[in-house]
């Protein structure tokens, strides 16, 4: 199949989208709820980029159920809502909004009795838009963790490691508050591996990390903590929640990565290129995983192998970004993994791809990802740019937006992860 430009853009736009689409807690939602309660109250709790579209769901699905309760979303990421209420904060850094939310989620499953139910809605984003200091601790001693571990390149789960032991919230301690009322987790997943303990830093989740595990971390990374956050690292007798010791919960998956790959898959063979998923959890440096799929991707176009063309390769996961010594630009890991793949094809032929992380923001700038063209180089450099500088200094937002590449599509109000598509033609 010989692509002209305008096609594989559309493809690749197509791709995104379905991706997206196959998320949406309006269509998944309602058949993962459980039977609707006949006795006791119903609360509702969530923290997520989706909590408010999953109140929204979940309030739709049961008209009829008296329910109550408060959840917490990114800033723009609200709905209306009837009977819950909807909380916007910051994230990834929390803010005031992160902490008084939190503290309304505590507050909301105190004094619940056996008969109760919670239902507990958490997706991506959770960890930062639910910031309950531990004792001892302000906010801004959480904000300056966060801001360490996302520039040293901690992957999610290191970093939620961390915030576990940092939190009145985190790591089970939701769940222990509500008991004796039995709670069911609806969960969107943004995590490789889909490990109910990393999403949002398992709120009502048994937690299987430990203080010493947040301290090696730490040191590992180099992060020198403020007094207060070592001396909360060193309070190893208040132990999250571990396994075996909430057995009055239940989680219930909605939305996966790997769900939303193979819904991308299904659209790429409609659009009549054979798909190969190469994982739903790839992790790594993001201008390094970019060079790795250049190779594979060269092997499909030159050899056909480990398939023919036309064809796409599909992954997900969390690539990350490690920075050095500034000055930085504006970037992304979805924008960085392009730029470089960009630079490791160095404008092959009848190569196009695409990466957006689904919730519609890579990196701090309102950017989904962009659109990778075999010209992308030329187009630079007719600027009189130069992508290998500019992906030394991880300013790949401002390198697609030089060609008119970058993909943005607001909020999408929901989140698995990475949507990576590398096609050939």
């Amino acid at each position: 199949m010989q692509l002209d430009d305008g096609r594989a853009r559309q493809v690749l736009r197509a791709l995104f989208d379905a991706a997206v689409a196959a998320a949406d807690p309006r269509v998944v939602l309602a058949q993962h709820l459980p039977p609707k309660p006949s006795k006791g109250r119903v609360v509702v709790v969530g923290g997520g980029k989706s909590a408010a579209v999953m109140a929204a769901a979940l309030e739709d699905a049961w008209p009829d159920i008296p329910m109550r309760g408060v959840v917490v979303t990114r800033y723009g990421h609200a709905v209306p809502t009837q009977r819950i209420e909807v909380i916007e904060a910051s994230h990834p850094v929390p803010d005031a909004n992160s902490q008084r939310g939190a503290q309304r989620l505590l507050d909301a499953v105190k004094g619940l009795t056996k008969d109760d139910l919670v239902i507990a809605l958490m997706s991506g984003g959770a960890s930062a838009l639910l910031a309950a200091p531990a004792p001892g601790l302000t906010l801004e001693d959480k904000q300056a963790i966060n801001k360490a571990l996302l520039a040293c390149g901690a992957n999610i789960a290191e970093m939620n490691a961390v915030r576990k032991h940092l939190s009145a919230i985190k790591g089970g301690r939701l769940a222990a508050a509500a008991a004796p009322a039995r709670v069911v987790t609806l969960a969107i997943s943004d995590v490789p591996g889909d490990d109910p303990a990393v999403i949002g830093s398992g709120p009502t989740v048994p937690d299987r990390t430990t203080f010493a595990d947040a301290r090696a971390l730490i040191a590992r990374y180099g992060i020198v903590p403020s007094p207060a956050v070592a001396a909360r690292l060193a309070r190893d007798a208040d132990e999250t929640p571990k396994p075996g010791s909430l057995p009055h919960t239940e989680f219930r998956m909605i939305a996966t990565p790997l769900m939303a790959l193979h819904a991308t898959a299904k659209a790429a063979q409609t659009l009549g290129f054979t798909p190969l998923i190469l994982g739903d959890a790839l992790e790594g440096e993001a201008r390094e995983m970019g060079t790795v799929m250049a190779g594979i991707a060269r092997s499909v176009h030159d050899h056909g192998h480990p398939l023919k063309a036309p064809a796409v390769l599909l992954s997900g996961g969390e690539t990350t970004v490690t920075l050095g010594a500034g000055p930085y630009g504006h970037g992304g890991r979805n924008t960085e993994f392009l730029a470089g793949l960009a630079v490791a094809l160095n404008g092959a032929p009848n190569i196009w791809a695409m990466a957006g992380d689904t919730d519609g923001v890579d990196g701090m700038d309102e950017v989904a990802g962009a659109i990778l063209t075999p010209d992308t180089l030329a187009r630079l450099m007719a600027q009189g740019l130069d992508a290998r500088a500019m992906l030394a200094r991880h300013d790949s937002h401002t390198l697609f937006k030089s060609v008119g590449d970058l993909i943005v599509t607001g909020p999408t109000l929901t989140n698995v992860n990475d949507i990576r598509a590398v096609l050939i033609g």
